[in-house]
């Protein structure tokens, strides 16, 4: 499939998807949502890392108001259905690790996009802003799921409410976000971070995945039995075995991702 508001790049086990619409602010359209849907499954077939950031100085600036075929007698519902849930339901169920780059502004359904992934990491001029109060709605996207579960309730319904800029800095305070880099060390960092991944064992970091995301429905001897199945199927893996020589050997360990 040939993108046209996208990039994908798959290099040595890294996908690198590109939300290419920098006039834009790579605001969200019917089509933009399409193409992130279909790269996702691709990049989860061909890579061990799959990271989303923007071109030009946002990460996304949420739903493109300006797109006909989402606004013109607009049914948020129908469009949430079929083309959100989709596209957010593909990354966060994406069998390889997921870090969301957010090289700038992400705002609305631009910041849940960006919550959505395992891992995210901003630069420091970059902030989160959940609009949706300031034309009526509520904030959608997942949104009502990733803010309570990283920030706490208190801090994601003045999130909501007030629909106040949450700057990268105070966002890696509050636990909203892994990590804010300093604007001169962000692409070198997570790239680095990514490249960490996608060398990685991927099967346990699948388990680690599987492991926390179902914590919050289990009682504690539920997440022990997990944590023992878990745990069992990873140790039949080559990379565990490898781990375990590589440490023995005092060398760096060498996964295969299997």
């Amino acid at each position: 499939m040939e993108y046209e508001t996208i990039l994908l790049d798959i290099t040595d086990g890294l996908a690198v998807l590109t939300l290419n619409r920098p006039d834009k602010m790579n605001a969200l359209t019917t089509q933009m949502r399409a193409e992130i849907t279909h790269a996702m499954k691709q990049a989860a077939k061909d890579a061990r890392c799959v990271v989303l950031t923007g071109a030009g100085p946002a990460f996304c600036s949420g739903q493109d108001l300006g797109d006909a075929s989402s606004t013109g007698k607009i049914d948020l519902e129908r469009s949430l259905r079929d083309e959100y849930e989709p596209m957010l339901e593909t990354i966060h169920n994406c069998p390889v690790p997921t870090i969301a780059a957010v090289n700038g502004p992400a705002a609305g359904a631009g910041a849940n996009l960006a919550l959505c992934a395992d891992v995210v990491i901003a630069t420091e001029s970059a902030y989160f802003l959940q609009a949706f109060a300031r034309i009526g709605l509520l904030p959608d996207a997942g949104g009502t799921w990733f803010m309570p579960r990283q920030m706490g309730l208190a801090k994601a319904m003045g999130a909501a409410l007030f629909a106040d800029k949450i700057s990268a800095r105070q966002a890696d305070e509050w636990g909203l976000i892994w990590e804010a880099i300093a604007d001169e060390a962000f692409d070198a960092h997570w790239r680095k971070r990514a490249s960490y991944l996608a060398s990685g064992p991927t099967a346990g970091f699948g388990a680690i995945k599987q492991a926390l995301r179902g914590t919050y429905e289990k009682t504690l001897p539920q997440q022990l039995a997990t944590e023992a199945h878990l745990q069992g199927n990873c140790g039949r893996t080559r990379d565990f075995s490898e781990g375990v020589v590589a440490f023995l050997e005092k060398r760096p360990a060498k996964f295969e991702g299997r």
